[in-house]
């Protein structure tokens, strides 16, 4: 039963406070014919200055408390306290299709969704399709460059790299539009401590003057708190980058290296030793004696082939491998020989072995180990670029061993903060091992790959991974997640690592070729090999 005029509500206009206002009325309106049905209602007078209340006024509130109906709002009930109960909500999301309901609420079985997580999913990817999305990023080898052209580009042809193949990748798989625009002020992105602004590419997000920001950003606290992150497209961590030792040209006995000096003493003393007993025993034995004259049945005079130098010539030859024209005949010298012959199969096997290592991993000795090392000197200055992670890192941390390298950095003269990874790389190559650069591996593996005379010393400081940067409560996050996802398990972003790391822009110089020259000199006759190895020179 309603009170007062019937009125038309059309349900998909009508306000939240309209319904409310109008439910609460009809609450009123019923508890208060109740309460006119069971009792005489007094009216008095309104008086403002007076200050008894109502006779009638806590028997309307337990009429109201026992009212149920049927309201816009829904079921109207209360409970002896006058809080509504029994009552069930909407929940609805805001998309491109607007609102849509994805599920329900009450207050005896709580949340209820109607949406699996594969149909939001699929509605956050449909929502990006035929979208033009604003993609900041910044110069920086190998993720983002200009192009090598001799034309003149425009627009997204201008550029090329790691990370404008994973945004075109990803936006095969959603469907969207996308337009490169660099950075203005250069930056990755990093809070003033004094002002709490950021720059970089987070302010451009921030700002709203982009969509998403793709370069070697890394995923850390402050920056999730401005900002939204995909998962990670790649892990990293900060590494020590110094300049490679440089090899001693090679001695003029460093055949000898393989072996000790004390194996080489018991060696030439064996030798002598046995050559020496081969001489003895074949004076002893009749067997060593010959005739020299075969056609003389009854020699005055009998000789041996074991001679002293003949038995030194067949001891050498059997160190050789080359044999002899001798052979013992006796017993007793065989038994020498054999063991000799023993003997020098191991040493030679032992020789062979050790050469081969001693020529494919030459020891060169480097003044540091390790950033422990580092920490402990000062004669060999180090660095980082003077903004990003690697900066918060040092400047943040709490760590002993690294508070004291960023006081030493910070107080050195002339700065040890570079601008950029390339600026520190070109440092470390012109200080002749008297500068160190702290970088992320990632960024690290790509300069090595090209510059034979740089190398990584230990391993990695931290774990952290590169993503990209959404704004805040973005509806992309999920789609742009999943497909990161895609192109992982599919190896598609290892195929384009090894593309940019290995392959384009002078990749691959530096490929370990001490293997390749050592088997080229056993197997000359393996041209492949051989061209792999006039490659590696080359390189180097």
């Amino acid at each position: 039963m309603r009170y007062g005029r019937n009125l038309d509500f059309n349900e998909r206009t009508l306000k939240v406070e309209t319904a409310l206002a109008y439910d609460a009325v009809q609450l009123f309106a019923k508890a208060m014919h109740e309460l006119d049905r069971s009792q005489d209602v007094v009216i008095k007078p309104l008086n403002c200055s007076r200050s008894d209340t109502w006779i009638h006024g806590n028997s309307l509130i337990n009429y109201m408390k026992m009212v149920e109906m049927e309201g816009l709002s829904g079921f109207i009930k209360f409970d002896p306290l006058g809080l509504r109960t029994s009552f069930h909500l909407d929940v609805v999301e805001l998309n491109s299709s607007g609102i849509i309901t994805v599920g329900s609420w009450n207050n005896l079985e709580g949340a209820n969704f109607t949406r699996n997580p594969v149909s939001i999913l699929k509605e956050d990817a449909n929502s990006l399709v035929n979208k033009t999305l604003i993609v900041t990023t910044i110069l920086s080898n190998p993720y983002t460059m200009l192009k090598e052209s001799s034309e003149m580009l425009v627009g997204n042809d201008r550029f090329e790299g790691f990370g404008m193949d994973i945004v075109d990748e990803i936006s095969k798989l959603l469907g969207f539009n996308y337009t490169v625009r660099l950075v203005a002020d250069g930056k990755w992105g990093n809070i003033d401590q004094h002002t709490g602004e950021w720059n970089g590419m987070i302010r451009e997000l921030l700002d709203k003057k982009a969509d998403m920001a793709i370069a070697d950003l890394s995923i850390n606290y402050e920056r999730q708190t401005a900002v939204d992150f995909t998962m990670p497209f790649m892990n990293t961590g900060i590494s020590l980058l110094y300049k490679k030792p440089q090899k001693k040209p090679p001695n003029l006995f460093s055949f000898l290296s393989p072996l000790s000096l004390e194996v080489w003493i018991y060696m030439i003393t064996g030798y002598m030793t046995v050559s020496l007993v081969l001489f003895g025993l074949s004076r002893i034995t009749p067997y060593e004696w010959n005739n020299p004259h075969p056609c003389n049945q009854n020699p005055d005079v009998l000789e041996t082939n074991f001679t002293l130098v003949n038995s030194m010539w067949f001891t050498i030859g059997s160190i050789m491998q080359q044999g002899s024209d001798i052979a013992p005949k006796a017993v007793s010298t065989r038994m020498v020989a054999g063991t000799w012959w023993f003997f020098t199969l191991i040493m030679i096997s032992t020789y062979t072995a050790n050469l081969a290592a001693f020529l494919t991993v030459e020891r060169m000795e480097s003044p540091i180990e390790s950033v422990d090392d580092l920490a402990k000197q000062t004669k060999i200055k180090y660095g980082i670029v003077g903004t990003g992670t690697t900066f918060s890192f040092f400047r943040d941390t709490q760590l002993p061993v690294y508070k004291r390298m960023w006081n030493f950095m910070e107080s050195a003269k002339p700065t040890v903060f570079m601008k950029s990874n390339g600026e520190g790389v070109e440092r470390v190559q012109k200080a002749n091992g008297q500068y160190a650069f702290l970088m992320e591996s990632a960024s690290l593996e790509y300069f090595t790959e090209r510059k034979c005379d740089i190398t990584q010393i230990g391993g990695q400081l931290d774990s952290k991974g590169y993503g990209i940067a959404l704004q805040q409560n973005s509806p992309y996050r999920n789609a742009l997640t999943q497909a990161v996802l895609k192109l992982q398990e599919t190896n598609r972003l290892l195929i384009l690592k090894n593309k940019w790391w290995k392959e384009k822009r002078g990749g691959g110089a530096c490929l370990d070729c001490s293997v390749l020259l050592l088997f080229f000199l056993f197997t000359p006759a393996l041209l492949p090999l051989q061209l792999s190895s006039e490659r590696c020179l080359i390189g180097k």
